[in-house]
């Protein structure tokens, strides 16, 4: 199944430094692992806010959660989740000239 998922996310002004630092390297590490898991199919940055959309991809809501969730930076994440379906114009493409051009 695929998801589309906003992530805003707010970290504590008075975290040091240091600690945001440890903490970003920590997600993209963890992003990087979900992206090979094909868990994290794409991922866009929002301009001018610390926030992102991504298409996610689960067997399960359950699955999602727990892939969201072991993102270190879960804690200060508000997170919408959309469930998707396919496209009647995306499956009448499919039908007539194979796979979707890819972006």
């Amino acid at each position: 199944m695929l998801f589309l998922v906003n992530i805003d996310v707010t970290i504590p002004n008075d975290m040091p430094q240091q600690a945001k630092d440890d903490l970003r390297q920590r997600e993209t590490t963890r992003a990087m692992e979900l992206i090979k898991a094909d868990k994290i199919r794409r991922v866009w940055r929002i301009v001018g806010q610390v926030a992102n959309y991504g298409i996610w991809e689960a067997d399960s809501l359950e699955e999602l959660h727990a892939s969201i969730g072991s993102l270190p930076m879960y804690p200060y994440f508000k997170v919408q989740v959309t469930p998707l379906i396919a496209h009647p114009a995306t499956e009448a493409w499919t039908k007539a000239h194979g796979a979707m051009p890819p972006f």
